[in-house]
């Protein structure tokens, strides 16, 4: 009697509490015992009320990870065969335990076919312990399965997987990186899954941008693509024209860096450490050349110029408009004109653009003669003349003066066996009015061979 009550009877801790136990019934410890060992293992309470099985597999995977995954594999022989991607791999049962998925597989194998998978597994758990290493008996081979349909994961990038079951620091290439993060996923090996994204961001690059940002977005490692977004607004502006690799960023990530803020807002990145070094390369641009309020906003949004120059900007702009475009602020054409643009390739005989400023409108124009003849000039325009308002006219200020001052001067070059031709005139000071001849400037003639021709033309509003 006393044999047969033990067998039925038996003592369990289950969380704080030392509760009698049923070995027959489905929940051996009670509701309250399920619920604080499904804490403990981490698995859903719901879940392990409908699959108890998977209790059972959880509280086994975690016995073996903690006792057996640290220790030397006791022999060259294998206990697993895992059949995957067209080829038999051979594993040993303590570093299987660091993949989740493999272990699972494992588990639910080992459990296949018997009426009693806890008895069965507790008793392999029992042969494995280390009391028992003398007196282990060789164990059936394991055969398990695994299907992947992830095209990032290759047969090179797996088997690297799988090494670093074995081995804690496996090098891996750049290349490879990506096909090891998505078997680590597969095999939820955490800890490989970590050192890829570790690896990932600081091997960022106009190459690797696109894929290691879509890898982070299909695996949800928001660590990872919130790296992508911080290198890219950093690096898209300096290097966009020398990388033909950004015109594969996926439009998503693009449209996100453009939108967002560049730099920290407590402070411009020019005022920071990093960028007082680069303040005095900032001092040379034309700032006082970006006339479109919108165009300000923008950079001001950005945060890469201290405040006060933006400030100072729009200042010297409203006293302008103020005085009938008058640049108080502007003294030398060299270094301080505003300046357009004109690229005249060999398909164009004519080409020109409407520009405004301050409530003036100019055509800069351009006109290929003959195969190597060109001509250049600007000429002011009247706002009712304008066939359909451009962007650079719509709502902005009209100015209704019959003439203004206009110091110019017309530029243009091309590239002729290996050398630049230089044409320009001189610094013209001319009044421009609306009828002819005062309506149109000076006219650059260029006679050249070499295509594509860069016009460029500079002016300021002197004081009149």
């Amino acid at each position: 009697m006393n044999l047969q009550r033990r067998s039925q009877l038996e003592r369990r801790i289950a969380g704080s509490t030392n509760r009698w136990r049923f070995p027959r019934q489905q929940f051996p410890g009670g509701l309250l015992a399920l619920s604080q060992t499904s804490k403990s293992l981490n698995v859903d309470f719901e879940e392990a009320l409908k699959n108890p099985d998977r209790l059972c597999i959880s509280h086994i995977q975690k016995t073996f990870s903690e006792n057996l995954q640290s220790k030397a594999i006791r022999s060259g022989e294998a206990d697993v065969i895992l059949e995957c991607l067209g080829f038999r791999w051979e594993l040993h049962q303590p570093q299987l335990f660091q993949s989740k998925t493999l272990a699972n597989l494992y588990l639910l194998a080992l459990a296949r076919g018997t009426t009693s998978p806890l008895k069965e597994l507790e008793k392999i758990l029992r042969a494995r312990s280390p009391e028992k290493v003398k007196e282990r008996t060789p164990v059936k081979k394991i055969i398990i399965s695994l299907k992947i349909n992830d095209p990032l994961v290759t047969e090179v990038a797996f088997a690297t997987a799988l090494k670093n079951l074995y081995m804690s620091e496996v090098k891996m290439d750049m290349d490879d990186v990506l096909g090891v993060l998505a078997s680590a996923h597969i095999l939820q090996f955490s800890s490989l899954f970590q050192r890829c994204v570790a690896m990932m961001m600081s091997g960022l690059t106009p190459s690797t941008i696109k894929n290691f940002y879509l890898a982070g977005c299909k695996y949800k490692e928001e660590e990872l693509t919130t790296a992508c977004e911080k290198w890219l607004e950093m690096n898209l502006v300096p290097l966009v024209g020398t990388q033909i690799h950004f015109r594969k960023i996926p439009q998503e990530l693009l449209h996100k860096v453009l939108k967002s803020p560049s730099f920290p807002k407590n402070c411009s990145f020019l005022d920071g450490d990093t960028g007082q070094s680069l303040m005095p390369l900032f001092l040379c641009l034309h700032l006082h050349g970006i006339t479109k309020g919108k165009d300000l906003e923008e950079l001001k949004h950005i945060n890469l110029f201290p405040e006060s120059w933006l400030v100072r900007v729009m200042a010297n702009h409203y006293h302008a408009l103020e005085n009938g475009g008058d640049m108080a602020h502007v003294k030398d054409l060299t270094t301080q004109s505003v300046r357009f643009g004109l690229l005249f390739n060999k398909e164009y005989t004519t080409y020109s653009e409407m520009i405004a400023i301050y409530g003036f409108f100019f055509e800069i124009k351009g006109l290929k003669h003959d195969t190597t003849s060109y001509s250049f000039y600007m000429q002011r325009v009247k706002h009712t003349d304008l066939e359909c308002p451009s962007s650079a006219c719509e709502q902005g200020p009209i100015s209704l003066r019959a003439e203004r001052l206009v110091t110019y001067e017309i530029r243009a070059q091309a590239l002729v066996d290996s050398r630049w031709q230089e044409f320009g005139t001189s610094q013209i000071t001319q009044k421009f009015g609306f009828v002819k001849p005062s309506r149109k400037s000076r006219v650059l003639k260029v006679q050249t061979v070499g295509i594509p021709v860069y016009a460029s033309f500079s002016f300021i509003f002197p004081v009149s």
